[in-house]
């Protein structure tokens, strides 16, 4: 399923300190290549999970020939942020744009890994004889999985804090979700072990599904730190949980803006 391509809404002019038009046009390039890439790589983990719910193996095809331009992409976003900082030296808040951007392109490029593993892992079900029917436990992991990407994109591209905040607090059921996955396929593996393999291929896509949330919560994060410079990392999730739940009219949403 292809996703309407992003555009930035965000305004650099907002507060700037770099002095230099240039600095402006090479940060509004680097920002439209990296929501170019966010794009196709959305697109990618469309595919791939479209693949491994409805058995469409010629989207796990597609989503594998787009390796090699996905990585070249992401080693050009990288190149053009050290010459900016090279060439610019920027400070303060427009020193945050560019390791945001440093920090959203590498979280981009995994994600498009992981697009690829679950193809791969479709692949090799399809050929499998004893492949079984992706439980449909698995099937929601996924599709709540590519919730999280599309969600975290748009709080990205339209600046958006609190929706970034609900992305990350979001992270929590998707883990959850995660662990019933595991739990339900252990006992099948006890029940039937000559399916060993597909049982494993299942698990291993799991992991896959709630790795891609994560990077999606790491994006999240960027798009906080890119608006507020507030790290949230190492941050308890009860406490990211609840500053979700404020909203963004609230103390603890708006404490660093």
């Amino acid at each position: 399923m292809s996703q309407e391509p992003h555009a930035w809404d965000g305004d650099w002019d907002h507060e700037r300190v770099t002095v230099g038009r240039s600095f402006l046009r090479d940060m509004e390039s680097l920002w439209s290549e990296v929501l170019k890439l966010a794009a196709v790589v959305e697109d990618a983990l469309s595919q791939s999970i479209h693949a491994l719910c409805d058995g469409r193996v010629e989207l796990a095809d597609a989503v594998k020939r787009q390796k090699r331009v996905v990585n070249h992409w992401e080693v050009q976003i990288e190149r053009e942020c050290v010459r900016v900082l090279a060439l610019h030296q920027p400070v303060a808040s427009d020193l945050r744009r560019v390791a945001a951007v440093l920090k959203i392109n590498a979280d981009l490029d995994r994600l498009g890994d992981l697009a690829r593993h679950i193809a791969k892992r479709v692949k090799k079900l399809a050929g499998d004889p004893q492949a079984l029917p992706v439980p449909q436990a698995l099937e929601d992991l996924a599709l709540e999985a590519l919730d999280q990407v599309h969600d975290s994109l748009d709080a990205l591209t339209r600046a958006d804090v609190a929706l970034a905040r609900a992305v990350i607090a979001a992270d929590q059921r998707i883990d959850r979700d995660y662990r019933a996955v595991r739990k339900q396929i252990k006992p099948e593996i006890a029940r039937s072990p000559e399916r060993l393999n597909t049982w494993l291929r299942l698990v291993n896509t799991a992991r896959n599904l709630e790795r891609i949330a994560d990077h999606a919560a790491n994006i999240a994060e960027a798009v906080v730190y890119l608006k507020q410079g507030e790290i949230l990392r190492h941050r308890p999730a009860g406490e990211l949980a609840a500053d979700a739940s404020l909203g963004p009219s609230s103390p603890a949403a708006n404490r660093l803006a």
